[in-house]
């Protein structure tokens, strides 16, 4: 495995030991208000995030039936016949709704169903992984396809809800009008008594109706919004999933997850504000120091593991990639030093990104060492 080395380090640090992984809080300074006695390393076993093993989409609950549209005689009189119009049009409304809800119960039941079966597949791979399986196993890549297509079938579910939240919508303006218009009918002449009368009853169910749709439209713009945000979580968690199977190990959810949105200006793929000076970087302590020694240099799970924990104490840190090369030897073999370096930086980088971490939260850079015996990539806090 790669062997990554602890630099004093300033914040945080992930140590790779022949046959085994450790980290330790020791590695980790202490914040204000921690304690800095330190303690013994222990294994650390990254648990599945919220949205990993066995989480469910969250749906919501209610069931959304009219109550009805109370009955009335004709009075004869042209109020009364326009009750009777604005209860037909009530009735249909209702019959709507009905159909909505069932619609919506349907839905419902199928995205579970689909999640479940999704759930199932992330579980069978993150089992084979956690045992440790060969690099790029097909039967894990075949999972994982059908997993995809699973989420895909969310997807499909989330779409339904929308366009019938649209539906929903186009009939929650038909009920406000109708509610306008039951009020204004009081205004009109030629009304008896009992024209009143039925108005008042007509009057308390179209707002019963007004109520039950408002309710249905904002239950189910709850339901679309939570399923849009854990479709792309779970989308970020596939994304590193991909990156753990290629591997052939497990890493856990996406760094995205824990990684809030910071408001940086990016330029082709790299932060392009904030960027540590050399200067400031010699000052501090890499959070990772990774040694490109030898070949295929296997330094994935540890990275996450740093990266994670790091987080965790900060969530919205930044990250700078200094790209170490060996000072010495011709101009030719330092000019062809630098050259890996810097691709060994770039391969870093690429897989923080897999790992769900915000290109946004990432800048490279590149220097020098004399004392350096081979290629190395430092990671900072920032």
């Amino acid at each position: 495995m790669a062997r990554l080395t602890n630099c004093a380090a300033a914040f945080t640090a992930a140590m790779i030991l022949a046959g085994c992984a450790a980290v330790s809080d020791t590695l980790f300074p202490p914040m204000a208000g921690e304690s800095s006695r330190p303690t013994t390393p222990q294994r650390v076993d990254i648990p599945p995030g919220p949205n990993e093993i066995g989480a469910m989409p969250q749906l919501g609950t209610s069931t959304f039936e009219p109550s009805g549209v109370t009955p009335g005689q004709s009075t004869g009189t042209d109020v009364g016949r326009k009750i009777q119009a604005m209860r037909s049009d009530l009735s249909r409304l209702q019959a709507s709704v009905s159909t909505y809800n069932s619609q919506l119960q349907s839905i419902r039941g199928v995205t579970v169903a689909n999640a479940q079966r999704y759930h199932s597949s992330i579980a069978a791979i993150n089992s084979r992984l956690q045992v440790g399986t060969t690099p790029g196993n097909p039967i894990l890549v075949q999972q994982w396809n059908t997993a995809q297509q699973q989420l895909d079938s969310i997807s499909s579910d989330v779409a339904k809800m929308n366009t019938l939240a649209n539906q929903v919508a186009s009939d929650s303006s038909t009920a406000a009008y109708l509610l306008e218009t039951t009020r204004a009918t009081y205004g009109l002449s030629g009304a008896v008594d009992e024209d009143h009368r039925q108005l008042a009853v007509l009057e308390d169910d179209v707002n019963r109706s007004v109520v039950l749709v408002d309710r249905l439209l904002n239950e189910l713009n709850d339901d679309v919004t939570r399923q849009m945000n854990y479709l792309a979580n779970e989308r970020r968690n596939l994304s590193t999933m991909s990156l753990a199977i290629k591997n052939g190990e497990l890493l856990g959810t996406s760094l995205a997850n824990r990684a809030y949105d910071v408001n940086t200006p990016v330029s082709g793929g790299r932060a392009t504000s904030g960027i540590s000076s050399p200067a400031d970087l010699a000052a501090r302590r890499p959070l990772v120091v990774i040694r490109f020694d030898r070949q295929d240099v296997d330094y994935q799970q540890a990275l996450y593991t740093a990266v994670n924990r790091a987080l965790e104490r900060r969530p919205q840190a930044m990250f700078d990639l200094v790209a170490v090369a060996p000072n010495r030897g011709t101009a030719a073999q330092a000019a062809a030093s630098t050259t890996t370096a810097r691709r060994n930086a770039e391969n870093v980088m690429r897989s923080l990104t897999g790992m769900g971490l915000p290109a946004s939260r990432l800048s490279l850079s590149s220097t020098s060492n004399a004392e350096a015996q081979s290629s190395e990539v430092h990671i900072y806090v920032r």
